[in-house]
């Protein structure tokens, strides 16, 4: 822990109790969870920052679709350029008319506006601590490069509930590795729950169209090999996404990372290709989450390419079969 850190100890002792003392409120009804008809698949994590709930997100919508469910995800929805939600936005626009989204902060409230629209089969997106809407599966990644935040809880740390709320997941998912024992380990202190790995895969990457870039163009069909890349985003946890993209072959000329949802101005864009200049970049990186972010603003000098990334399971039909499994027992129906 750093000095600063320490100063902020009394602050996540503090927070550390209010967690404790809401979820054992709610896991004795003294907090009443409101429970919509479908059911309910949530995606959350214990610490703030990237763990791959989007693509995980994403991947259960597709199979929800591909087993000929209704669905849809329900999301707070943290507002991008001209308001609108960057990851909705870009949920949205990788599954398209075929998956419903609710966005607000009221997940029961969007959940019966899309019962009323047909939907059974909801996806609770970042809902590990959003106790307030029962679910039937929870699901909790862990990514294996910064499992547990460092310890400690917020703001001295990044952990968001203390390690022994894992008691509360179904299903744990460690991300970004293909095997890790000590992370297993901590997590064999409070729950049982079956242990699945998956990793983060490149999809594409395509030109920003509008920009100094080809319009239109395709994930498989611009070329970024043997570029020199300035790579800059506004995620949860950018110090993996220049690791993947290292792990994939990208030649990596700087990077800048900014807050996750950042909304860039002219100003920072305009730094940004300042320092791709001096370190001999050819083009601009980020991902498709801050494309959303971008708004009006754009690079002058620099052609602008999006990283298309999706989470691949190391067993993705006992995965489905798992979550399945748990939600028809909770629901009282024969495993499909």
């Amino acid at each position: 822990m750093t000095f600063a850190d320490s100063l902020l100890w009394p602050a996540s002792l503090l927070y550390g109790a209010g967690a404790r003392i809401r979820g054992w409120s709610y896991e004795h009804g003294l907090r009443k969870q409101e429970r919509l008809s479908g059911t309910v698949i949530s995606v959350g994590n214990l610490t703030v920052g990237g763990t791959g709930k989007t693509p995980m997100v994403r991947w259960l919508a597709e199979r929800a679709v591909a087993d000929k469910k209704r669905a849809g995800i329900l999301t707070r929805g943290y507002r991008g350029s001209g308001g609108s939600s960057d990851e909705a936005a870009l949920l949205e626009k990788r599954l398209g008319e075929a998956v419903l989204i609710g966005i607000g902060a009221d997940r029961y409230a969007k959940g019966r506006e899309l019962e009323a629209r047909g939907v059974e089969w909801f996806i609770l997106d970042d809902g590990f601590q959003h106790l307030g809407l029962a679910r039937d599966v929870d699901i909790v990644l862990i990514d294996a490069t910064n499992p547990f935040g460092g310890g400690n809880l917020l703001p001295a740390g990044r952990l968001r509930e203390p390690v022994s709320a894992l008691r509360r997941a179904d299903v744990i998912v460690i991300t970004r590795s293909q095997r890790a024992p000590a992370v297993e380990s901590v997590v064999r202190r409070y729950s049982a729950a079956p242990i699945f790995y998956a990793q983060t895969k490149m999809v594409g990457i395509a030109a920003v169209a509008g920009l100094k870039t080809p319009h239109h163009a395709r994930a498989d069909t611009l070329d970024w090999r043997g570029k020199k890349f300035f790579v800059f985003c506004g995620i949860g946890n950018p110090k993996a996404f220049v690791s993947d993209l290292k792990r994939w072959g990208f030649k990596i000329a700087g990077w800048m990372n900014f807050r996750d949802h950042h909304r860039y101005s002219q100003q920072e864009i305009n730094e940004i290709e300042r320092r791709a200049h001096k370190v001999g970049a050819d083009a601009l990186l980020c991902t498709e989450k801050d494309v959303y972010n971008l708004g009006e603003v754009h690079p002058n000098e620099f052609p602008l390419a999006q990283c298309m990334i999706s989470l691949e399971s190391n067993d993705p039909e006992r995965f489905w079969h798992e979550v399945n499994s748990i939600a028809n027992s909770r629901r009282g129906r024969a495993p499909r």
